[in-house]
């Protein structure tokens, strides 16, 4: 969580009127990740994501979020997964307990880098070795709104690609670089780049990233 917005109030405020676009990869994922593997969805919202595994043959799902309306949903949309709050930094979670992890839009709500490395550290603490990390997330653009929001935004963040919404809640798009860099403790497996429809309706750029602790 930044320090300058609490996204846990923004996220519990929208918990039941946002759904969630961008497509996740499984026919990619599920290439890596076989169906007996123990899954965390971390930032799993409304759970999404653990319910396109649950109905491909995937049941040792884990889901946690910051938000508690966003599990309150999940749990009611979809009470086979295993569901926790997350309220500090470190997981609940015992060294090398999962099999996979998945990062679905999630460094967007986090806009600081040391912030972004210490959720890096954790997930590589609780995957197996030779465990999975799938990142989904959003890069820079260059059309003139969003050059306009970054560069508003840039002075007041102290990051380039950092925004807000009128509707309150701070995001952030990432280089190319930056991703590169945060994930070069993991064998790069697969980078993607693709095109993605917001949860708010409009075009992002966008890539999705598969690395092996």
């Amino acid at each position: 969580m930044t320090k300058d917005f609490d996204c846990r109030q923004y996220w519990d405020k929208v918990a039941y009127n946002k759904e969630f676009t961008t497509p996740f990869q499984l026919n990619v994922f599920r290439k890596y990740v076989e169906k007996e593997a123990k899954v965390l969805d971390f930032g799993c919202g409304y759970g999404r994501t653990l319910h396109e595994l649950y109905l491909n043959g995937y049941q040792n799902l884990y889901g946690t979020d910051i938000s508690k309306n966003m599990l309150e949903r999940a749990a009611k949309d979809y009470p086979f997964v295993n569901l926790t709050l997350k309220t500090k930094e470190k997981f609940d979670f015992e060294d090398n307990f999962f099999d996979a992890v998945i990062v679905f839009a999630v460094l967007t709500c986090i806009i600081k880098d040391e912030e972004q490395e210490r959720l890096i550290r954790e997930i590589k603490r609780v995957l197996k070795p030779g465990g999975i990390i799938y990142i989904n997330d959003f890069l820079l653009n260059n059309d003139e709104r969003n050059l306009k929001r970054y560069n508003y935004f840039s002075d007041k963040y102290k990051q380039f690609g950092v925004f807000e919404l009128s509707e309150g809640g701070v995001f952030r798009h990432h280089s190319i670089e930056w991703i590169k860099l945060l994930t070069r403790s993991f064998e790069k497996i697969v980078f993607e780049e693709i095109t993605y429809n917001t949860m708010n309706g409009n075009k992002s750029n966008g890539f999705y990233y598969i690395g092996k602790k």
